[in-house]
């Protein structure tokens, strides 16, 4: 461990406060990928494991799947000749990662970035709410999407969020239990209503809310955790393991009163929310303090304090001198440049990923495009880095 200690402070000193990261690549089993991630064909598919459809971004949070596989969703850092994860490295170092006084409150990153790329839409589902995740040893699931532009948004690119208003105000919670029980077909997606997926867009869901996402890549941000209960039978032309809808239940609690208990995890009253698009839309917000000659940084990830994300666009030729409230690690999404001197380049898994300590994070930094096409860079931050996040105007009856 003093060994590890010694080379990731080396690591980062020679670095200026900055790591590389590699790519950490998730299978899922119960979707085809929509192979949009720019792996190689012959990469996408790994057998009983399913395919490659996700890739988490400055990852401290294991995947949990059925096969399990050593350090799955976990970042590495890139170092030569080294092996060692950005969930070691925050144990390791948590007041040079998180900062001296964001260390005393947070263990850990506390928030997880992932690309997720499926060929059809994901069953509806639900991610526990933190009371009844931590009955498994689990986190709640909060999570925000962006669309990014340029991209096909696939075969299904609608989603559904969500119940019927009237299914709350009515408390009529058992429509949904005999599709459960059945286990047969899609027919539990006519209680939810249907979202138009749109390129530079995004949507913020808190736990314990319906949803099936669409076909889109989607960029997205999340809590720590993987948790998830999926309620539809068939997607994607094909019935999934019911294994599923009890991935996070307790035995005790499946056996006692079957496919029910899931209708206790459900919040329903967001769920049925007659204003949830208004009260859940998260265009980007431009962020005119730092608008400047060379480039500009909007919010993709707002009204939560359980995390937030900015988008970067700095223009070719051009610079952009900024600086933020605490370690964050960036994605870059298109084009080529210096990032505080280092090389970075999209769609380069070499040089795509960085994690930004808190010393180097709060003071000036510049990243410079050396291309001749917007460079995009996308910034993820966890719970209480950023005072100023955006809330969305509350919008009730």
């Amino acid at each position: 461990m003093e060994n590890k200690r010694n080379i990731l402070e080396n690591e980062i000193k020679k670095n200026n406060g900055i790591l590389r990261l590699k790519p950490a690549w998730v299978a899922r089993d119960f979707l085809p990928p929509g192979k949009r991630l720019g792996l190689p064909e012959e990469m996408y598919n790994l057998g009983e494991r399913g395919g490659i459809c996700e890739r988490w971004l400055g990852s401290t949070t294991k995947a949990d799947n059925k096969i399990s596989v050593k350090n799955e969703g976990l970042s590495q850092v890139d170092i030569k000749g080294e092996d060692i994860t950005l969930k070691e490295v925050v144990e390791l170092l948590p007041e040079l990662v998180l900062g001296n006084m964001y260390s005393k409150k947070h263990k850990t990153l506390n928030r997880l970035a992932k690309i997720f790329d499926y060929k059809f839409r994901l069953p509806y589902h639900i991610h526990q709410m933190q009371k009844h995740a931590k009955l498994v040893g689990c986190n709640s699931k909060d999570e925000a999407y962006y669309f990014p532009e340029g991209l096909d948004m696939g075969i299904e690119a609608e989603t559904y969020f969500g119940v019927h208003p009237y299914i709350t105000e009515q408390k009529k919670y058992d429509l949904l239990l005999p599709h459960m029980v059945d286990w047969k077909d899609d027919a539990i997606l006519q209680y939810a209503r249907a979202f138009k997926l749109m390129p530079n867009d995004g949507y913020q869901i808190p736990s314990g809310v319906l949803h099936a996402p669409g076909s889109a890549l989607t960029i997205e941000l999340q809590e720590d955790s993987d948790v998830f209960a999926m309620l539809q039978a068939k997607t994607g032309g094909k019935i999934i393991n019911k294994d599923l809808l009890f991935k996070d239940v307790r035995k005790e609690d499946r056996e006692k009163y079957g496919e029910k208990i899931i209708l206790e995890m459900i919040d329903w009253e967001t769920s049925g929310d007659p204003y949830f698009y208004e009260n859940r839309h998260t265009p980007p917000i431009p962020i005119d303090e730092t608008k400047q000659k060379g480039g500009e940084e909007y919010w993709i990830f707002y009204n939560t304090n359980k995390f937030s994300g900015k988008k970067l666009v700095v223009q070719p030729g051009g610079e952009f001198i900024g600086k933020d409230d605490g370690v964050y690690n960036i994605l870059v999404w298109r084009g080529k440049g210096l990032f505080d001197g280092l090389e970075i380049e999209g769609e380069n898994f070499d040089k795509d990923e960085l994690i930004v300590c808190h010393e180097r994070a709060v003071k000036e930094l510049k990243v410079k495009n050396t291309g001749d096409k917007d460079l995009i860079i996308f910034k993820f931050f966890g719970p209480d880095v950023n005072k100023n996040v955006p809330m969305l105007k509350k919008y009730k009856d």
